[in-house]
């Protein structure tokens, strides 16, 4: 038998079988039972239940470690609960980042002290902040969900806080110049291009690899984003990979789009010429965002600009919405923004310039400071 895991084994009939600790005989034998699964996914949730109620664990502490912890928790407590694609999000950054540092630590003795070591050595890698918090984020709700059941007593990563201080989250933004040198080779594309929704909408790769040809209403001038697509680890083998598509991860990303005239005409000429139910395709069907950060990439190449990859042209939409003077709340909006707050964040730098515009114009106003000054 093929072992994968621990204690869990691919048969020769094609079914996954795990192995558990039941009890022991009399002279100290160890008396094991067995689970069945038609995938090692199944498997492993059958096996994790089973560990828990053997354990004598429940409803007190918990003693095992805290990649175990961990496990129970992806595979049974959460798994049916949240979208594919957050399931998916949390056990790649639990596998690769939480469980080589903290894994081999008992979860009832894992400390403050511990946590803040490893916020530290995350500090020192080279992730975005936004992969830091998250990493920390889902740390802290894998443990709450262990008090909340009595698991554990308390959570250390309660008081854990994060400063960034060291990283730059400058918006990087093409410049108008650069941007139309883009749009120029983008509109040479025989299908809709992507950069060319992308550049007028701030939509992201994976909302417009998603996009269909009924969610544009071209009488009412508008785009529907209600679903987004990309490929993620299968969570039923993952070694393997599979496109989801979905509803976005926040409601806010539901949104409605107007749709400006002259993406509208262009549209139009590429829907005349579509045979896909998507707006961007190959061959007939969807396209992924890895395609589409490819086709980026040539196109960058040939326009002669630094590299990019797709968010900056969604940058790029914001950036000129804010020089043109579109209201914060309204490009939250656009963006599909959870709130005016985070937009604002994101885009200091640009709205820095709009308010010394604002400053000069109210150093105009009725007054001239400068006859007062020279008077003292």
């Amino acid at each position: 038998m093929v072992k994968r895991g621990e204690n869990i084994y691919k048969r020769k009939d094609g079914r996954w079988e795990g192995r558990y600790k039941k009890s022991r005989s009399k002279n100290g034998r160890i008396i094991y039972g067995y689970i069945y699964g038609k995938t090692y996914s199944e498997a492993r949730e059958k096996l994790l239940e089973k560990k828990q109620q053997y354990s004598g664990n429940t409803n007190r502490v918990f003693e095992g470690t805290l990649a175990e912890w961990l496990d129970y928790w992806l595979y049974t407590a959460i798994k049916d609960q949240v979208k594919q694609s957050t399931w998916t999000s949390y056990e790649s950054k639990i596998r690769n980042h939480i469980i080589p540092s903290l894994g081999k630590k008992k979860l009832h003795l894992l400390e403050k002290e511990h946590i803040n070591m490893f916020v530290q050595q995350l500090s020192t890698e080279n992730y975005s902040d936004n992969t830091t918090k998250n990493i920390i984020t889902i740390l802290k709700i894998s443990i709450n969900y262990a008090v909340d059941n009595g698991y554990l007593v308390t959570n250390p990563c309660r008081s854990i806080s994060i400063s960034f201080t060291s990283k730059s989250n400058a918006v990087h933004a093409l410049t108008t110049n650069e941007q139309k040198k883009l749009e120029a080779l983008a509109f040479e594309e025989k299908g809709s291009s992507a950069v060319i929704i992308g550049l007028a909408t701030g939509m992201r790769v994976g909302e417009i690899c998603g996009l269909r040809w009924a969610d544009i209403d071209f009488e009412q001038e508008m785009i529907n984003v209600n679903c987004t697509l990309q490929r993620i680890p299968n969570p039923d083998d993952l070694n393997r990979t599979k496109v989801l598509i979905s509803t976005p991860k926040t409601k806010s990303s539901i949104r409605k789009i107007p749709l400006g005239k002259f993406l509208k005409m262009y549209l139009l000429k590429k829907y005349g010429e579509s045979d896909s139910k998507y707006v961007v395709s190959t061959n007939g069907n969807h396209t992924e965002p890895r395609m589409v950060n490819y086709h980026l990439r040539k196109l960058v190449r040939q326009a002669g600009i630094t590299p990019i990859h797709f968010h900056v042209l969604r940058h790029t939409f914001a950036t000129r919405c804010v020089e043109n003077g579109v209201d914060i709340s309204s490009l939250s909006k656009l963006l599909g923004h959870r709130s005016t707050k985070l937009t604002l964040d994101t885009y200091a730098d640009s709205l820095w310039e709009k308010r010394r515009e604002a400053m000069a114009v109210i150093d105009q106003r009725q007054f001239d400071y400068s006859e007062v000054i020279n008077r003292q």
